[in-house]
């Protein structure tokens, strides 16, 4: 059986987007970002909401490359290697390495988590919220960025009630601070 975390980076107030839902984060510079580059290697499938999964898109250009720095080079690598699921109602293709799901998300991921091995990653926050109210969440893994944003989306989405132990922690560069989570039940 896989384990689903949920992992981004994320300002000390709690949003991984601000106000006008820019990323308002600084960009990973090479130390952290071969962090998220091993992290993907480690992914055995990543879960994509619509929006973070045409934010990801970026990567699945191979002429992005031409100006990119061999960590940016190796984490789009990484990337389009890494199988994914797109969960969308309104989109209706996606790129390389990736399938769309528009119905019954929850029934998918249940099937995925039991008959797969590995980890499974989960990007944007409104996916996040529907897979941890189907308790389908075995790890938060909360990157918290030395900044504050002052609102916008926040990792947790709104009502989402959740009782959670710590993992550990881990200081990063840049200043982050990794907090890991399971759920307490």
């Amino acid at each position: 059986m896989a384990t689903i975390f949920y992992a981004m980076l994320m300002s000390l107030d709690g949003y991984v987007a601000g106000p006008q839902q820019e990323f308002g984060l600084p960009i990973p510079q090479a130390e952290l970002h071969r962090h998220f580059n091993q992290l993907m290697r480690q992914t055995s499938v990543s879960l994509y909401g619509r929006h973070m999964y045409e934010v990801m898109r970026y990567w699945d250009s191979p002429e992005r490359e031409q100006d990119a720095d061999e960590v940016e080079i190796d984490f789009a690598h990484a990337w389009r290697e890494t199988p994914k699921l797109v969960f969308s109602t309104t989109l209706r293709e996606v790129g390389p390495n990736a399938r769309l799901v528009s119905s019954d998300a929850m029934a998918v991921v249940r099937s995925l988590k039991s008959d797969s091995d590995g980890q499974i990653s989960v990007a944007g926050p409104t996916l996040a919220a529907e897979l941890a109210r189907s308790g389908l969440i075995d790890e938060y893994r909360l990157y918290m960025h030395p900044i504050v944003l002052g609102g916008g989306k926040p990792y947790f989405q709104q009502g989402l009630s959740l009782g959670l132990k710590p993992l550990g922690n881990e200081s990063l560069p840049q200043g982050v601070t990794l907090l890991r989570y399971a759920p307490a039940s």
